[in-house]
């Protein structure tokens, strides 16, 4: 079967070969450069735990690039209002509650807008401070290096082929495949079996599909400054809302990065006026003199920019053969939404229904569900944010909105932003697919329910493998289901024999029947779930099925739904033969 063509080598379609590469996919890599991304300290991303383990899992080591959070801070002039602790040692531990995906936006930033105003500092529990996982903080063309290097690494050029100074001309789509038109240093057709368009905001493969691109520009525009300085709190993250100097209007944002530097962006009026070099510099001026005293702290500029906000949603994500992932698809980043994070959940999504569909053929059901899942989620986000950004940002910048927003929306406000930066509620956390049309038409016998909503991300639960070695449930994803069996007390058992102890020799021979190659786990407790539960988990971690006991007919039909049903090579022919 001819290799998957991804158009486009930043991070998000580099992560797409990786991850399809890691699955055995062999893929051309179309790359519109012919250099190293440029290295731009101003242009950072920001890995909540999800994308970042997402990231270890597929072998590229980010932690060692990257700078996690000791706090958070939210300042209100000169008072602080809200501080987080973080913990580094969150990348692999349980979720944050998840954000509601395919069903749209639940009600979150409602409660955030209520909560009630304070005088005092406000941790996460007014009793005691609750720790929070840490993001991880790395310039940009720091990651989309580590990727090249995790390509580089396979060493098999029959999987990756990664062509440089190409870009799409023409594309044309029949049953069995695309074939696309480059120009540039490799000027051909290319024949694949599929195309996953990664070529960011001005996608010529969304073009080329004739996907219309709708939404709103400047949404939010900030200048960024990169700098080295010492500022008084050390490794925490601040959120600075009404800062009480002149130079500065609504909200300015610090963040550190590795190696003593510091990403810093200042909130900019509406408008498209410039900013000069000079307005530049007196921001940071008066704001490193805001935070650290009366005189003007040492600094070394690195870096500056204006980012512009985009918010933008393309109405079809997969035509034919073709589909459109990252920037291509969508754009965000108000209120502290992350773009590329959404960019490295479509990848998660989509890498293994591609593979699934290359080593084994795949229903309509199963490669429509990726714009189901995917673009109900980013949606639910951008609805979100768009909501909540008349009563944070009201015309005229912060001191208009305290004169028009109730009591305690000030404190709500707060709320709000510090869990979209940290990866929470509506406006950050992981999304649930509660409507995915992989899920059973109904509940099958013996469904219950546990800690983890069906759809949303499985806590990362410590489980035994095979070969009985204790493994993190997240390190088993990303290539098959996963079967877990909850049974207290497994710690004891000898695991030379634990495949034919307790209920494991039935769930051995149910699992053994399910249409996917589908690997069984085993862990102590999970949450929520009491004994004998048996859990099915997507390959992208995904909660599929919670059942009571070992039940061979509702785990079958439950595994058949998450492949889409009965798998048919060819089956996504529905394209038209030109686009």
């Amino acid at each position: 079967m001819d290799p998957v063509i991804v158009a486009g080598a930043g991070p998000v379609g580099l992560t797409l070969a990786l991850a399809l590469a890691r699955l055995e996919v062999p893929v051309i890599l179309l790359d519109e450069s012919t250099e190293a991304e440029e290295s731009r300290l101003a242009r950072t991303v920001v890995l909540r735990p999800d994308a970042a383990a997402l990231l270890e899992r597929l072998g590229c080591r980010v932690t060692a690039r990257a700078r996690p959070w000791t706090g958070w801070r939210t300042m209100r002039r000169r008072q602080l209002v809200r501080q987080v602790p973080l913990t580094p040692g969150g990348l692999f531990g349980g979720s944050p509650s998840p954000a509601r995906g395919t069903g749209g936006w639940d009600g979150g930033l409602t409660e955030a807008m209520e909560a009630p105003e304070g005088d005092a500092p406000a941790s996460e529990d007014e009793s005691a401070p609750v720790s929070a996982p840490s993001p991880l903080h790395l310039p940009q063309h720091e990651l989309a290096r580590a990727l090249r290097g995790s390509l580089a690494a396979m060493g098999d050029e029959d999987l990756v082929r990664i062509v440089s100074g190409t870009r799409i001309d023409d594309l044309e789509q029949d049953d069995n495949g695309v074939g696309v038109r480059t120009r540039g240093a490799q000027a051909t057709w290319w024949r694949g079996s599929y195309l996953v368009g990664c070529d960011g905001p001005r996608s010529t493969v969304r073009k080329l599909l004739g996907v219309r691109f709708p939404g709103r520009t400047a949404v939010e525009r900030h200048a960024v400054a990169a700098l080295r300085a010492e500022l008084p709190w050390p490794g925490e993250a601040l959120l600075h809302r009404s800062p009480p100097w002149r130079s500065i209007d609504a909200e300015v944002t610090a963040r550190p990065l590795p190696h003593g530097l510091w990403r810093i962006d200042w909130l900019l009026p509406p408008g498209r006026d410039l900013v000069t070099p000079d307005a530049l510099m007196v921001r940071v001026r008066d704001t490193l003199a805001g935070w650290c005293g009366e005189s003007e702290p040492p600094y070394e500029l690195l870096d500056t920019g204006v980012h512009t906000v985009h918010h933008r949603l393309a109405l079809r994500w997969r035509v034919g053969r073709a589909f459109l992932a990252g920037d291509a698809a969508h754009l965000l980043g108000a209120l502290g939404t992350q773009g590329l994070e959404e960019g490295l959940r479509d990848v998660d999504n989509l890498a293994w229904k591609l593979s699934l569909a290359w080593h084994h053929g795949a229903s309509d059901a199963l490669l429509d569900s990726y714009q189901a899942e995917r673009r109900g989620a980013v949606g639910a986000r951008l609805r979100a944010a768009d909501q909540a950004l008349p009563l944070v940002r009201a015309a005229g910048g912060w001191h208009a909105v305290r004169r028009t927003v109730r009591p305690g929306g000030a404190r709500g406000h707060d709320v709000l932003l510090t869990d979209g930066h940290l990866g929470r509620g509506p406006l950050g956390a992981p999304p649930v697919y509660d409507r995915s049309p992989l899920a059973p038409a109904a509940p099958p016998d013996g469904s219950i329910t546990v800690g983890t909503a069906l759809g949303a991300p499985v806590a990362d639960v410590p489980v035994t493998a095979p070969d009985g070695s204790v493994v993190r449930l997240r390190e088993r994803l990303g290539r098959e289901l996963l079967v877990v069996l909850v049974a207290p007390g497994t710690g004891v058992w000898d695991r030379r024999h634990w495949m034919r102890a307790g209920l494991m020799p039935r769930l051995a021979a149910a699992v053994a029947a399910l249409p996917l190659r589908t690997e069984l786990l085993v862990t102590e407790v999970y949450p929520g779930a009491p004994a004998h539960t048996v859990l099915l988990v997507r390959p992208d971690g995904h909660l599929a099925a919670a059942l009571s006991g070992v039940r061979p007919s509702a785990l079958y039909a439950c595994a058949d739904a998450a492949r889409g049903g009965i798998a048919a090579r060819g089956a996504p022919a529905q394209a038209s033969a030109r686009r």
